[in-house]
């Protein structure tokens, strides 16, 4: 696990300045405490990195858990009571593990994983613009369209535009421009610009802006525009930060659901995550999913047994980790001690880092992946893997990330209805000596019920005096309800003077009386 520790161990800082700043701003949009996004991230780094099967992928709270969230605590009256239903959804996606609900994760189209990818890209640059320029109303873990500001992504951009803080834009370009020229220079001329990494050199030019600046009258950056980790003045109050859950009413209904809510949504989000991962991996790994969603339920029992938001993996962490050079699972187990380290021992130098230094960081993991190449790339893979693509980005910046990807992939289907039945048969038509016309219809290798408008459509349209070669024999599965739209056929061919003649494996048949015995089916309906 650790034979890539040259490559982990930087990377494990990147995710470390990515993940801070969104645990808190996360549990600050979910209405908890601070502090249960840091256990979050951290029982995400540490507990469910060693058990996942994934080698690049991070886990913490999930922003689009935050509107549940949210609710959830009101609904059942208090955040130890809320704890609950994060056990109790632990408990589901261990089930969901054991029962290999994990295959789920497969059934979702290239064009919707990475229209999602892209999407996440683009509401990062876009959510992280007023951060740069020292406007921090929103949330930093916020990405839903609505904020709950009151604004929403782009009028927040426009409001920020009116209220710039001057330090934290300037430190927010020197640290864009440090980052830059890491990435594309620096990183190229030798071992130890690989090793120390361009974010890290961000954040520590960024709290000695901070310090130096910090009796300006116009360069200081108020407190507002900073990490704001609690702190605390005792061994005792540290634990004091630590929430327990109220098992007293694990008996009522509404947590059950609120539990099976986390449980449902959580896994989902993991398994896509997953998916786009995988195809952000430049070894091209395969993620087991059915053992993801084992660490995952044990990670949110956990998390939720100690007072922590619940977890997913999160695609935003595990994108940074893979840009940074992440090779194994060990970049995100060493970010989780980070994490902890860090809360414990040196939360007063956290707390002068400026957000706006870690929302540069943030805007080129975004461009990272929304580029415009992919979109370059989608275009000339045609318009079928374009439209889900394009609607999944548009309905995961206006929406949500779930919402987004559920119109993705509705279209999807759609397409997948269109290519079913435009295929579903093929007609070569020529004249015969005799006056009729010839026409051969072969029916593709899988006929459904998909496929009925499409054959129905033909059938319907074919002239009168015509003699029809029906051949099935590449045809190796055809639904009930396509051989009895061809026995009604057969009644109305009789009248039209259109003759039938039936090719299969079996042999051919001239306009035979019942093309359901011929099938040796029977109608569902019998």
């Amino acid at each position: 696990m650790f034979s890539k520790i040259k490559s982990d161990l930087p990377a494990s800082i990147v995710v470390f300045f990515v993940a801070l700043p969104l645990c808190l701003g996360i549990a600050l949009a979910s209405g908890a405490p601070l502090f249960s996004g840091l256990i979050a991230g951290i029982i995400g780094g540490i507990i469910v990195g060693a058990l996942s099967g994934s080698q690049i992928g991070v886990s913490g709270p999930a922003a689009g858990l935050a509107a549940i969230v949210l609710t959830a605590i009101g609904t059942l009256g208090g955040y130890e009571n809320f704890l609950v239903a994060v056990v109790i959804g632990g408990a589901i996606q261990l089930l969901f593990g054991i029962l290999k609900a994990g295959i789920i994760g497969y059934y979702f189209p290239s064009s919707v994983i990475k229209g999602m990818l892209t999407g996440i890209g683009i509401i990062i640059i876009l959510k992280q613009i007023p951060h740069f320029f020292g406007y921090d109303a929103d949330p930093g873990g916020n990405f839903a369209f609505f904020q709950v500001d009151g604004e929403n992504t782009f009028s927040e951009i426009f409001v920020a535009l009116n209220s710039i803080s001057l330090g934290a834009t300037i430190i927010a370009c020197i640290s864009l421009g440090i980052l830059l020229l890491w990435s594309s220079v620096l990183s190229k001329k030798g071992k130890i610009f690989q090793l120390v990494q361009g974010p890290l050199v961000a954040v520590v030019v960024g709290i000695l802006f901070f310090v130096f600046t910090q009796d300006s009258t116009t360069l200081s950056i108020a407190s507002d525009h900073l990490v704001q980790v609690p702190v605390p003045d005792s061994f005792d109050s540290f634990i004091g930060q630590f929430s327990f859950p109220n098992f007293a009413i694990i008996t009522t209904s509404e947590v059950w659901v609120v539990g099976f809510t986390i449980a449902l949504v959580a896994s989902l989000e993991t398994l896509l995550c997953v998916e786009a991962t995988d195809k952000l991996d430049p070894e091209k790994r395969v993620t087991p999913t059915n053992r993801e969603l084992l660490a995952q339920g044990t990670g949110n029992m956990i998390s939720g047994m100690i007072g922590g938001l619940p977890i997913t993996q999160v695609i935003v962490r595990s994108s940074a980790n893979i840009q940074s050079g992440g090779r194994t699972k060990a970049s995100a187990i060493i970010h989780g001690f980070f994490l902890l380290i860090s809360v414990i021992i040196i939360p007063t130098v956290l707390n002068m880092i400026p957000l706006s230094v870690l929302a540069a960081i943030l805007l080129i993991v975004g461009y990272k992946l929304a580029k415009p190449s992919t979109f370059k790339a989608m275009y000339n893979a045609g318009w079928k893997q374009f439209v889900p693509f394009i609607v999944t980005i548009v309905g995961i910046v206006f929406t949500d990330l779930l919402i987004g990807i559920a119109l993705g992939l509705a279209v999807g289907v759609v397409i997948v209805l269109l290519k079913s039945y435009q295929n579903s048969h093929f007609l070569h038509i020529e004249d015969k000596s005799n006056g009729k016309h010839k026409i051969n219809m072969t029916l593709a290798e899988e006929v459904t019920f998909f496929n009925k408008g499409a054959i129905l459509k033909e059938l319907d349209s074919l002239p009168r005096d015509t003699y029809l070669e029906l051949d099935v024999r590449k045809t190796r599965y055809l639904d009930a309800d396509i051989v009895e739209i061809l026995d009604d056929f057969a009644i109305k061919a009789r009248e039209r003077n259109i003759d039938i003649k039936i090719i299969s494996e079996r042999g051919a048949a001239e306009n035979p009386p019942s093309f359901i015995e011929f099938f040796k089916l029977r109608p569902k309906s019998a």
